[in-house]
């Protein structure tokens, strides 16, 4: 009798390492970092970023968009926002490939690269936006490197702000309290263009 008890628990058990099992694949699912995936994403064109980093071409319906909002903050600075559609940011150490719709962006100011971003929100200091106007751009890359393009384009957008007062002064003890930025700016992405 206390064989037929048993039978139930022993099928259960069988039936769990045989789904488990099936469940483990090929090992094709735990590919090499850095290997390429099967089915690669987009086409990797030969047009590069200043850095010399490829763009990697997507469908317009598939690829992702940015939106860039600068405002000024109190203490002379600026918030960065990023907008993002069809995008998530990947987390930091992630496989280096590119999988459609993750990834990270770069946030530059006039060109220079100021840092890497994994959230959509950033802090700039006043330093970094002196007085006059500039071109703050936030660009998506894959996490192999290459950057998001539509049509040849990198997917960016570029807001343009204009600080008026003094947000690079001389430090307090002096006396000098900066003063607050004057301009917001926003932009939008070049692949809403068409």
């Amino acid at each position: 009798m206390s064989w037929t008890r048993g039978l139930p628990g022993a099928l259960a058990v069988c039936v769990l390492l045989l789904v488990a099992a099936a469940g483990c694949g090929t090992g094709n699912a735990h590919a090499r970092r850095g290997a390429e995936s099967p089915a690669p994403v987009g086409k990797i064109l030969d047009d590069t970023d200043e850095s010399g980093r490829h763009y990697r071409e997507l469908d317009r319906k598939q690829a992702p968009e940015v939106g860039t909002v600068v405002t000024p903050d109190a203490s002379g600075g600026w918030d960065v926002r990023l907008d993002l559609h069809r995008f998530r940011f990947s987390r930091a150490g992630a496989a280096a490939k590119a999988v459609a719709g993750r990834g990270l962006a770069y946030l530059f100011v006039d060109g220079r690269l100021v840092t890497r971003l994994r959230t959509p929100s950033y802090h700039l200091a006043a330093g970094l936006v002196p007085h006059g106007t500039h071109h703050i751009t936030a660009r998506l890359y894959a996490d192999d490197g290459t950057v998001w393009a539509v049509h040849g384009k990198p997917v960016e957008s570029t807001a343009d702000v204009t600080a008026s007062g003094a947000e690079t002064a001389s430090s307090p003890a002096s006396g000098a309290v900066p003063a607050t930025p004057s301009a917001t700016g926003t932009g939008t992405s070049t692949t809403d263009a068409g």
